[in-house]
């Protein structure tokens, strides 16, 4: 896992899901130097950045990587088909992209808080990788795995997977 830092983002904050994202695969994690995204990319009208346009940057950034790629961004985030999306995944390309924008207290009037900030981001990180790896949306509303439709669940969530995504995850990780 190669997580990719969108402008800036902590460094310390980085280091920390790094170690999470590790202990969670059971795969080496490492930061990558930041790829710098203008605000000129965002969508005037919206001011969100197209998920396309993000990954489309991350893989020409890095067009020989084998390990999935994480992007981290504080850029808010859209598909087509949804207003807004916390996060997607290019199985295809191998490349997943979070956004902490929505992830953060203050976008919903609430004070700071840097460990929910944390804890919302690996959540997500955990559920776009687990897609990279295989795995579909789970009905089970407190795996890391069910579909975030807002922030309540998303903090209803575990930042891990239920037992049948686990086992899912072995599978595939069985017939790699």
């Amino acid at each position: 896992i190669r997580i990719v830092p969108i402008n800036s983002v902590d460094a310390a904050f980085l280091d920390r899901l790094a170690a999470c994202l590790e202990e969670r695969f059971l795969a080496g994690a490492s930061v990558e130097p930041a790829l710098t995204v203008p605000r000129s990319s965002l969508n005037a009208t919206r001011g969100q950045l197209f998920v396309a346009t993000l990954t489309s940057k991350v893989q020409r950034a890095h067009p020989e990587s084998d390990a999935v790629l994480l992007a981290i961004t504080d850029f808010d985030l859209y598909k087509t088909s949804h207003r807004f999306v916390f996060g997607d995944a290019d199985e295809a390309q191998n490349i997943t992209v979070v956004s902490i924008y929505r992830l953060r207290s203050e976008f919903y009037g609430e004070p700071g808080d840097a460990n929910l900030l944390f804890q919302r981001t690996l959540k997500e990180c955990i559920h776009e990788l687990g897609h990279a790896f295989g795995l579909k949306h789970c009905y089970n509303a407190r795996c890391a795995m069910y579909y975030s439709n807002s922030i309540f669940e998303t903090d209803n969530k575990m930042p891990h997977f239920c037992d049948i995504c686990d086992r899912r995850l072995s599978r595939a990780r069985n017939e790699r």
